[in-house]
């Protein structure tokens, strides 16, 4: 018995000194767990105020991904200026709104507007050269943690 006492002693001194080699250096508190990608659209009466964008091959895409897409409003002070969609504008001659749908394969993004809006009224700033980016987060994600969709600069500590 006091051979085995004395295994098991000599064997847990052993293990408790070992000490292995150091792991790789970590990013601390960064973890990627999503994509993006740009796109730059016309949205124009032709192709009735919309346009479908195919989500990229190199973008895995689960059905139980979020996907958010962003409207480049411009910069204030030196940073770009993103809001979510979708997005209302108010007009003298009425309202519209930025929306999109998605499925697995695509994104199609469009203009929506009031009943009687003047279409003359539109700008070009408001339709035409439109910077899009869609955003790609997985909803366990989403859903673990105090990320706010809204705050594009938040969601964008999580992205690719």
């Amino acid at each position: 018995m006091k051979k085995i006492a004395s295994f098991f002693l000599l064997a847990t001194v052993l293990f408790l000194s070992c000490e292995g080699p150091e792991g790789p250096p970590g990013q601390d508190g960064l973890y990627i767990v999503g994509q993006s990608f740009e796109r730059t659209l016309n949205l124009l009466p032709t192709n009735n105020f919309q346009q479908t964008v195919e989500i990229p091959l190199s973008i895995e895409l689960f059905e139980t991904d979020m996907v958010l897409v962003y409207r480049f409003l411009g910069q204030v002070d030196g940073y770009d200026v993103w809001k979510l969609l979708p997005e209302t504008v108010y007009t003298n001659s009425g309202e519209f709104q930025y929306g999109f749908e998605h499925n697995f394969d695509y994104v199609t993004i469009f203009m929506d507007f009031s009943s009687g809006f003047n279409f003359n009224d539109l700008f070009p700033s408001d339709n035409q050269n439109q910077i899009f980016r869609i955003v790609v987060l997985p909803v366990d994600f989403v859903n673990s943690s105090n990320i706010d969709i809204n705050n594009y600069n938040q969601v964008m500590e999580f992205v690719q």
